[in-house]
């Protein structure tokens, strides 16, 4: 059985009364594990889309790009995504179960954040709802106002980016010391050491755009400092 049938089996059971509890402690380990994690970037996405009143064209493609979606595969995801954008679930409901199954992988939140952000971002105007919905559902995650504001800045073209704020480092931070972040950070999103920590692949495609983001906040910082 394909991911995606997975994955429609499971919304189906929500639609037909099957409460998000029992679908989701189904969800908790390993290889099932990747399911929950790819229904909560399905479910939220496809809610967020509609956060500021449509859902576009260039938003499902988004959300193409973060799940390669074979030809084969193509109308079960649509269909997994129709169910998700109509089911009667609010998102706090898909949020606070996501941040429960993974609440001892806080990486692992971060990158499906990062994959919100990839379809807010999509059709190229980033709607005050949707900031609102994204800054709710980071809440939920636990990450930090601060952690926020520096995804935010990556994404968002109109924010002002912070190699700083990418590394996780105070401004003015020896180079040194900020050398030692990039390196932990390297570490830490190589795909090897993800896999070894169970992290569902759909999260280690998520990473690459990050890594991408990592590696350019250390040219800028230690070219500027050069």
């Amino acid at each position: 059985m394909s991911l995606w049938s997975r994955i429609s089996d499971a919304l189906t059971a929500l639609r037909q009364g099957e409460s998000l509890t029992q679908v989701f402690d189904r969800l908790r380990t390993p290889p099932q594990r990747s399911v929950g994690f790819a229904i909560a970037v399905i479910a939220l996405g496809a809610k967020m889309a509609k956060a500021d009143g449509q859902v576009t064209r260039d938003e499902v493609t988004a959300f193409r790009e973060v799940f390669q979606i074979a030809q084969k595969d193509e109308a079960g995801a649509a269909k997994v995504f129709n169910l998700a954008r109509t089911d009667v679930a609010g998102y706090r409901d898909y949020a606070r179960r996501i941040a429960r199954m993974f609440e001892d992988d806080r990486k692992t939140l971060c990158y499906l954040m990062e994959g919100l952000f990839h379809i807010a971002l999509a059709d190229g105007f980033y709607h005050p709802d949707e900031n609102e919905f994204l800054e709710d559902v980071a809440d939920i995650f636990g990450m930090k106002p601060s952690e926020f504001q520096a995804l935010r800045t990556r994404f968002v073209p109109e924010a002002e980016p912070d190699p700083y704020s990418v590394l996780g480092v105070a401004p003015g931070t020896p180079l040194p010391e900020v050398r030692k972040a990039f390196r932990q950070l390297v570490r830490d999103c190589h795909p090897d050491r993800m896999i070894a920590r169970g992290v569902p692949p759909e999260a280690i495609r998520l990473a690459e755009k990050r890594m991408a983001d990592i590696n350019r906040a250390w040219a800028e910082i230690s070219g500027e400092a050069g």
